[in-house]
């Protein structure tokens, strides 16, 4: 969904879109609850506030009030009309185009996380060891990481620990074996590619 501008000059030409829009397209907007009429009136009456603000510099903060207030009722009547036209058009977004609006945005499905990068064991003893890795750079963003070990050549994969930042240090590992490490990020969406693996011998 579009969101309501907040600068000065965005929500006065969205308020002249779409009072030309409302006028021009009567049929598609037979009854909004401010009429352009009327949407042209508060436009007049915050251009006129804004040129007091700016002429009556000696009364600034009186005339940015007026001003101030102007705009919100003008931002007001187009919130309305805004609600409106999305209820009265079902947010289709080629007809809220007309009055210089838009549809809601499709969600947007969360990706899988890339592959976690450059895994390193810096430090490691007497059956514990410390590793560190890089977050991915692409896919969706990672929720936590799975730690997987396996003793080598052949053993079978199985998950160590959970860390939630880019590293961890892992204490009570077997000792006197070749083990391997590598690193899986994960979210709501699934597993990532795995890191490429490291090499230890505790």
């Amino acid at each position: 969904m579009a969101r309501f501008p907040k600068a000065e000059a965005e929500v006065v030409a969205l308020a002249q879109a779409m009072t030309s829009g409302l006028a021009d397209n009567a049929a598609v907007y037979p009854a909004p609850p401010v009429v352009p009429v009327d949407l042209t009136s508060l436009i007049s009456a915050y251009m006129s506030a804004k040129n007091d603000s700016i002429a009556a510099q000696a009364a600034a903060e009186e005339a940015t009030a007026d001003k101030d207030d102007a705009l919100d009722d003008l931002a007001d009547a187009m919130k309305s009309d805004i609600r409106y036209a999305e209820n009265t058009v079902d947010y289709d977004d080629d007809k809220l185009k007309l009055i210089g609006w838009a549809g809601r945005k499709a969600a947007t499905a969360l990706q899988i996380p890339g592959q976690t990068r450059l895994l390193e064991a810096p430090r490691q003893g007497d059956g514990w060891v410390f590793l560190d890795w890089k977050a991915p750079v692409d896919g969706g963003a990672v929720a936590a990481y799975r730690v997987m070990r396996r003793e080598r050549p052949e053993g079978a994969w199985q998950e160590v620990a959970t860390a939630v930042i880019s590293e961890a240090t892992l204490v009570e590992q077997p000792t006197g074996k070749e083990l391997e490490y590598r690193i899986i990020a994960v979210n709501k969406s699934g597993d990532g590619e795995p890191s490429n693996t490291v090499m230890v011998v505790l």
